[in-house]
């Protein structure tokens, strides 16, 4: 199976500390991470990681930042043939603030102009896709040369490209905050109402399968009923990447033919282990420790 992931590359730094930063003091920790990230670009390396033969189509600058985050797919099978190296581009970078005391995570990110097309057609055979709505022209092409390919957007901000791309894909796998901008109101968990009124709004809209994704609360879709999957209850200590993480496990598994529940069930165990570790990239599990972690609890 041909994998190709088209998205959006940036170079994470992450400083673990024990509660929340007080504004103009000053404070040291002993340590801190320092790895790629984005949400294709994550999901690409989970792919490649747990071993299908995976490009990705993504940006990066001729600098420190972009070197590193190429050595990384490198040294995971990552074809990164589509991996464009601009001199004239700086290579997105993050700072997280990760609170180990409540899981939490603050980003900041610092980032140029939009990179819409890159220089590659994008017509390339895929069996599997994953985009993130960076880059949109090309993966509007690569999604049109491929239309008979598994396809999924990571939906995590409501923006004209992600509304259009999500036309072309078989599953919109969406945040909460995407689908309440999306149709202009909260969701209310405990609320199977609210839920399914915004569920049947995205599935009018897209017209394929919609999972909204809850965090710690579990991933809304319809099966042969209107379900919550729940997530997998874990102490977390950092969760950077962690809808990344679940976006690339669930197109490996959705890839893979298991069922729509069990694709969600086990993304949704592969970024609860990743919680449990500092970093977002380098937080990703083997896969066999998600196939086995039911069997362990």
């Amino acid at each position: 199976m041909k994998v190709v992931c088209v998205g959006h590359s940036t170079y994470d730094t992450t400083l673990p500390m024990d509660f929340y930063p007080t504004e103009n003091l000053k404070y040291r920790i002993s340590h801190h991470i320092e790895c790629g990230g984005g949400p294709a670009s994550n999901g690409a390396y989970l792919l490649a990681k747990w071993g299908m033969d995976t490009s990705l189509f993504s940006a990066v600058g001729d600098d420190y930042y972009g070197h590193q985050i190429i050595d990384e797919f490198r040294s995971v099978g990552t074809n990164i043939d589509g991996i464009e190296v601009h001199s004239d581009y700086m290579t997105p970078s993050s700072y997280i603030i990760a609170n180990r005391s409540s899981g939490s995570r603050t980003v900041i990110t610092s980032k140029g102009v939009p990179i819409r097309k890159l220089r590659h057609d994008g017509r390339v055979k895929a069996d599997l896709i994953l985009v993130d709505g960076e880059h949109p022209e090309t993966a509007e092409t690569v999604l049109r040369a491929n239309p008979d390919a598994i396809s999924i957007i990571d939906a995590g901000r409501l923006t004209d490209d992600t509304k259009r791309l999500g036309k072309l894909v078989k599953y919109v796998v969406c945040s909460k905050d995407f689908a309440e901008n999306f149709v202009g109101r909260k969701i209310d968990v405990n609320d199977k109402d609210s839920l399914i009124y915004c569920y049947e709004k995205l599935h009018d809209y897209f017209q394929n399968t919609v999972v909204i994704t809850l965090e710690d609360k579990g991933s809304f879709t319809k099966l042969n009923d209107y379900e919550i999957i729940p997530s997998v209850k874990v102490q977390a200590v950092d969760s950077t990447g962690a809808g990344d993480i679940f976006h690339g496990a669930f197109t490996y598994f959705i890839g893979n033919g298991y069922s729509l529940k069990n694709a969600i069930h086990y993304a949704s165990i592969t970024s609860a282990i990743s919680v449990t570790r500092v970093g977002a990239r380098i937080s990703i599990p083997e896969l066999s420790e998600v196939l086995n972690y039911d069997e362990l609890i």
